[in-house]
């Protein structure tokens, strides 16, 4: 049984939304998973200016845990999601990627499978160009990079990204389609199960 961690960062709950349905798909597949938030960065004037946002930190405050580099070390495979900035990852996941360092120095974050996922406002609001920044950290990790591709027809539902799952919400909240979380968790069924194979 693979040990799978799904750490996100999600403001308005899209990427919470995707990260909760791929944490179900690893859990599908025998996994044991933690689903973890990096911590919020933004001021609370920041937070309270979008009613979105300030109602997703107050819903996931006591609900989701937040992911410390132990979450990495402990994991076989992981996933990390995170809205898309300028086609890159927020600042909140940036600077959690930044505290692993002491990890990739003594070669705890390789040889693990690692997938990403990503949502922007707009279809070509910056995803693929967010989960291809996750991979060049994952390159540099050592890490084994675990892209849905084409492997089954229901991504193609989804929008057909071979990269990973993506989101354009519109600049709503929680708004990934059926076929999206049905991406999600197949992305987190594929990522349980070739993690389990790199472990054993």
């Amino acid at each position: 049984m693979a040990k799978i961690a799904v750490i996100y960062y999600s403001s308005t709950g899209n990427v919470h939304q995707l990260a909760a349905a791929l944490a179900e798909g690893a859990q599908e597949a025998g996994a044991e998973v933690r689903l973890r938030r990096v911590p919020e960065l933004a001021p609370e004037e920041a937070i309270d200016s979008n009613p979105l946002w300030r109602a997703h930190v107050d819903a996931t405050a006591d609900e989701v845990q937040e992911a410390t580099p132990a979450d990495l070390e402990w994991a076989d495979g992981y996933a990390l999601g995170s809205p898309t900035r300028f086609g890159t990852p927020a600042a909140q996941m940036k600077q959690f990627i930044d505290t692993l360092g002491g990890l990739w120095f003594t070669g705890k974050l390789a040889d693990k499978g690692a997938t990403a996922f990503t949502s922007a406002q707009n279809v070509h609001g910056g995803n693929e160009t967010t989960i291809l920044t996750f991979f060049n950290i994952f390159s540099h990790f050592g890490a084994v990079i675990v892209p849905p591709g084409y492997t089954d027809p229901l991504l193609f539902d989804a929008g057909g990204n071979p990269y990973g799952v993506s989101n354009a919400s519109g600049g709503k909240s929680a708004t990934a389609s059926d076929a999206e979380l049905a991406a999600a968790r197949y992305q987190g069924r594929r990522l349980a199960e070739v993690s389990a194979k790199l472990a054993a």
